[in-house]
């Protein structure tokens, strides 16, 4: 008796710490870098109280304006992302977060966005995998003379 209770015990603290997967952590816009207009940091403002508020297509305008006043900033880039992409508008969306990636190598906020997480962390080295066997089949007649 005393085995079958420690047995389910053990079965149940597994089946708890399988069910603890690390949750992915909420999407939400980003500040704006400094350096940027004011003008763009307003309207990143208010995309950003848009977005909370799950009014996605204002967020989306809003977003829009602030990369239209701030083309080279990652951060309006992938907020625009964002609420394309809480619109449905996935391939947009994704171009979208490739620019913000692509303005802003090694940031883990926007590397970790929906587009772009199945390519991992850009900072790990790339792994090469090499086929243990080769791949190439000798042909009829090709062997050695």
């Amino acid at each position: 008796m005393r085995f079958l209770a420690i047995s389910l015990s053990m079965t149940l603290l597994l089946a708890a710490t399988a069910c603890m997967k690390e949750k992915p952590k909420p999407l939400v816009p980003l500040p704006l870098a400094l350096g940027v207009t004011a003008q763009a940091t307003t309207y990143n403002t208010q995309g950003a109280e848009a977005y909370k508020g799950a009014q996605f297509a204002e967020a989306k305008a809003h977003f829009a304006k602030a990369v239209a006043a701030a083309p080279m900033s990652a951060q309006a880039h992938y907020n625009l992302a964002l609420a394309m992409n809480a619109l449905g508008e996935a391939e947009e969306a994704r171009q979208h977060f490739i620019e913000a990636a692509n303005l802003a190598p090694g940031d883990k906020v926007i590397w970790d966005s929906p587009a772009l997480r199945p390519y991992g962390n850009p900072e790990a080295p790339k792994q090469i995998k090499e086929h243990p066997y080769s791949t190439s089949r000798p042909s009829i007649g090709s062997g050695p003379r």
